[in-house]
């Protein structure tokens, strides 16, 4: 839904974007500097905040752009990061994920973004809003910084499933070049499925069967299907769009995570080794600012749930206001593009065709349809 009821004619209607403020491991303090962040960037949003009203309230008020652009929906309990999903499911209700995802469920908002438990989420997520027709898993889409001229590559699943067989991962590969002509106007996605190996007889039988589908489908869903790629390829040229497993997916983008650290505790480290290598810091103090912002997880915060029928962006447990302020743009710019709708259309297209080809099978053989 767009718009609110505090706006004057001349100005445009607002999106509006449900957001959980009290998931955060920083606390909602930062979770409403991180939509004041973006309102003062873009007047073209507004805000549905979940959480305690006693504690929102105070917080909100401080913020004198979020006047008029900011609703505060009570909700007393909260999703702790610990919580099996299963428990939340059961006893979450009064919870202000439960309630964010309500206000997309009831189309009060058009996307929720939460920095809670991303288990409880996806879970919570699916009962609320329930999967596309036709979508077998719901996959958690992530951006891996690359050398592509959009600067991203988009990689799922990220971790919403550990497992993925064959027509899932065909699947993926659909929401996945979707994700890239709403999010980066990529207009002729290429698609890669990672594996150890590119040659087409490596891999587990589930990913060599995926390999056919992904190819059979890559020139009726208009993508470029590039076959087997391998992890150094995560944030390469080669591809847009990477598919694998959630169980995969997860432990190669937590090892990036992990690396992308690593090297910064070096640079650091190197460049106070000596009083030349500080003198030298200083003098690539511009050049060091401009690797920062080039791979800052912050900027690419936000994994993106597909296969729902609503968009829900999921940001960092530990995200600050930027973090923050990066989701709720994700966000804007999938609600811009009716992303929803055009994954719903996408995947039931390519649904029929399936069925028009096993129809056609049928018949050639002889079998009834």
């Amino acid at each position: 839904m767009t718009a609110d009821s505090d706006q004057t004619r001349a100005r445009p209607k607002r999106t509006i974007i449900s957001v959980d403020a009290m998931g955060g491991d920083l606390g909602p303090a930062t979770v409403v500097a991180g939509i004041s962040r973006s309102a003062k960037k873009n007047d073209e949003i507004g805000f549905i905040l979940h959480g305690r009203k006693d504690v929102l309230e105070p917080l909100v008020a401080k913020r004198k752009n979020l006047e008029g652009r900011c609703e505060i929906r009570d909700a007393p309990d909260v999703v702790s990061m610990d919580e099996k999903p299963s428990q939340v499911i059961r006893h979450g209700k009064e919870t202000s994920m439960w309630s964010a995802l309500e206000s997309v469920r009831k189309g009060e908002a058009t996307v929720c973004v939460s920095c809670g438990n991303t288990g409880a989420l996806m879970l919570m997520s699916v009962v609320r809003l329930r999967k596309l027709p036709s979508i077998y898993r719901p996959a958690i889409a992530v951006l891996w910084p690359s050398r592509n001229p959009q600067g991203f590559n988009i990689m799922l699943d990220g971790g919403a499933d550990i497992r993925a067989d064959a027509k899932d991962l065909m699947q993926y590969a659909l929401m996945g070049t979707s994700y890239a002509r709403n999010g980066f106007g990529l207009k002729r996605p290429r698609v890669g499925l990672l594996n150890v190996g590119t040659e087409e007889h490596k891999g587990r039988a589930e990913l060599r069967e995926a390999h056919d589908l992904i190819s059979a489908n890559a020139r009726k869903a208009d993508f470029e299907f590039v076959g087997f790629v391998e992890g150094r390829d995560l944030p390469g040229t080669l591809c847009d769009v990477i598919v694998t497993d959630g169980f995969t997916g997860n432990i190669a983008l937590k090892t990036g995570e992990g690396v992308a650290k690593l090297v910064s505790d070096l640079l650091k480290e190197a460049f106070r080794y000596t009083p030349l290598s500080r003198f030298a810091s200083i003098l690539a103090y511009a050049s060091l600012q401009r690797l920062k912002k080039r791979i800052d997880p912050r900027r690419a915060n936000g994994g993106v749930f597909l296969g729902l029928n609503g968009t829900v962006v999921k940001s960092h447990g530990a995200a600050d206001a930027m973090g923050v302020s990066s989701a709720v743009k994700l966000a804007f710019q999938l609600a811009q593009t009716g992303f929803t709708e055009k994954l719903a259309a996408r995947v039931a297209s390519a649904s029929m065709l399936d069925q028009d080809d096993a129809t056609e099978e049928s018949k050639a053989s002889g079998d009834p349809a």
